[in-house]
């Protein structure tokens, strides 16, 4: 099998590296290799440029080539893509797509369709590719309809290389909204690395051997936080990540070079990728059998959802008792004291009581709305008055409504009722402590990381908040304990695990580049992430400020 897939990926990684992105080249070399073979094109115009990746108005071309299963319906189909950059950083994995495909055609025992994919500017062209073959537009891209199609897809591998010296094999998971494929897809993936004998790796860390020692432990934890960071960002980090929204199992191998003293040919990547898809098309029905919530410290080690999910139900189940305990005080008579004789006077909530605690719910969430909605809008005024960038003007423009929304607001039921009452912060820290408890709880069946960080930093601050706490001390705990805050510390945590730590400055930037990214993926691709944190999020925790400063 050696002999006949190496000729044919020095064959194809040569024109690949001359030639960039030819797209009628690719159209030739696909349909030579006896593939059907169509393009479709697409543009897409971002709310601001992405300075990240130096681009604005998006335009490109998807090719794909479509081998027909000769044993089977035609009723199923896999996919094998490999993202084409502008800067030709994976020509080699382009390459070795080509190569596949000659090798895949002169076998006989497919029994599934198999879909090779290139898809110009990364998750932009997968996004155009994968609504346009499930007749979706979702995020309002432009693109024209595909003139082929295939079966249903089952599984998809995404590839990506971007070294000539491959040393090991690297998995992505985490896809859109912190969605992951069946762990039978990693489990599938370490069994022929293993196999083949091919160095692998997840989130970019080597395996270790020595469980039972504190070095093995503390090895396990990082690897583990890694992903949670990672899941927790809602952002897809692979092509593959698209392709969960479809309920299609998908991951990305991603070839890094870090470890010298190991070092992968082509060739072998081309048998651990036929292997796989071999297996996968072997399968009767969809991958189901194993977890679809999972941690995995290692490859080889995984953390169901009932050892994990009880750790967040202890958090939320302080809110719970702390409303109870509320809803209790609430209703006990208050003691009315003249001359020592005492008299029971029922506690009653009338309009104006309603209102002084409707009032801060409210403009909370108007607040909340306006941090969704205005950094994209008003960025050509800020452009025109200001002398920073579009991009930049959203990122300034969004942590100016969040910095503003701790001053509007505060004490805003005394617009409508004059002071509050005792009874009336109650009544708002009631409503805020079980609001906190729903949206935390909805957030983890959706995103189990995003919602066990924000119940870290929001539970303690929600549980202990009152009115009577010193103001100055409390106030500086709770803007600790902010989503804004929580963020921040999040990109310190991520680049100290990822072994690459940086100076304040630099977080800050790296920060500034996170909401600004946060955004963008909310508009391109769909991600909740920010919506929640701007609408959800956030006017809850205003909430909490209000009770502090209520008089």
């Amino acid at each position: 099998r050696s002999e006949h897939i190496t000729p044919i990926l020095a064959h194809h990684l040569l024109f690949i590296v001359l030639m960039g992105m030819p797209v009628e080249w690719l159209v030739k070399t696909m349909q030579a290799r006896g593939l059907e073979v169509f393009t479709q094109s697409f543009t897409r115009t971002l709310p601001f440029p992405d300075e990240n990746k130096e681009r604005y108005m998006v335009r490109g071309t998807n090719i794909y080539g479509i081998l027909r299963a000769p044993r089977a319906p035609r009723t199923e189909a896999l996919v094998l893509s490999a993202p084409c950059s502008p800067d030709n950083s994976n020509n080699q994995a382009v390459g070795l797509l080509l190569g596949l495909a000659q090798y895949f055609r002169s076998q006989i025992y497919w029994a599934k369709d198999i879909i090779f994919l290139v898809n110009e500017h990364d998750l932009i062209g997968m996004q155009a590719w994968l609504e346009g073959y499930h007749h979706t537009n979702i995020t309002g891209m432009d693109y024209t309809p595909l003139q082929g199609r295939a079966g249903s897809i089952q599984a998809a591998l995404s590839l990506e290389l971007s070294s000539d010296v491959i040393t090991s094999l690297d998995l992505v998971l985490e896809g859109l909204n912190g969605q992951l494929p069946n762990l039978d897809l990693a489990n599938l993936f370490h069994a022929f690395c293993q196999k083949i004998g091919v160095l692998c790796t997840i989130q970019g860390k080597l395996q270790r051997g020595d469980w039972d020692t504190a070095e093995g432990y503390t090895h396990a934890v990082q690897t583990m936080m890694l992903m949670v960071l990672k899941q927790a960002s809602g952002r897809p980090w692979g092509d593959h990540g698209l392709f969960l929204r479809y309920h299609i199992e998908a991951a990305s191998v991603r070839g890094i070079n870090s470890f010298r003293q190991y070092k992968t040919d082509a060739t072998t990547i081309g048998r651990l990728l036929e292997g796989m898809f071999r297996k996968l098309n072997n399968l009767l029905e969809r991958l189901h059998q194993s977890y679809f919530f999972y941690l995995m410290p290692s490859l080889t080690h995984f953390v169901s959802i009932g050892y994990y999910m009880p750790a967040f139900g202890l958090l939320a189940t302080i809110l719970l008792l702390r409303a109870l305990d509320l809803w209790v005080q609430l209703g006990t008579p208050a003691q009315v004291t003249e001359d020592g004789a005492g008299e029971v006077e029922p506690v009653s909530i009338n309009n104006q009581g309603v209102l002084s605690v409707l009032t801060p719910v409210v403009i909370s969430h108007l607040t909340g709305v306006a941090l969704y909605t205005l950094p994209v809008l008003s960025q050509e005024t800020a452009v025109e008055h200001f002398p920073v960038s579009e991009t930049e003007a959203v990122v300034l423009t969004a942590i100016a409504i969040y910095t503003a929304g701790l001053a509007l607001p505060h004490n805003t039921h005394r617009f409508i009722s004059g002071e509050g009452t005792e009874q009336g912060w109650r009544v708002l820290k009631l409503v805020a402590l079980l609001y906190l408890a729903v949206l935390l709880g909805c957030t983890a069946l959706i995103n189990f990381s995003l919602g066990f960080i924000l119940a870290i930093t929001l539970v303690p601050a929600a549980a202990c908040v009152t009115p009577h706490m010193p103001k100055a001390l409390t106030a500086l705990a709770m803007v600790l304990l902010s989503p804004g805050c929580t963020l921040l510390y999040c990109v310190f945590i991520f680049q100290e695990l990822q072994e690459a730590p940086v100076t304040l400055p630099e977080g800050w930037m790296l920060f500034l580049s996170v909401i600004s990214q946060g955004i963008l993926d909310h508009s391109l691709y769909g991600s909740l992430v920010y919506p929640l944190l701007a609408l959800l999020i956030y006017p809850c925790w205003l909430l909490l400020w209000n009770i502090l400063f209520w008089k």
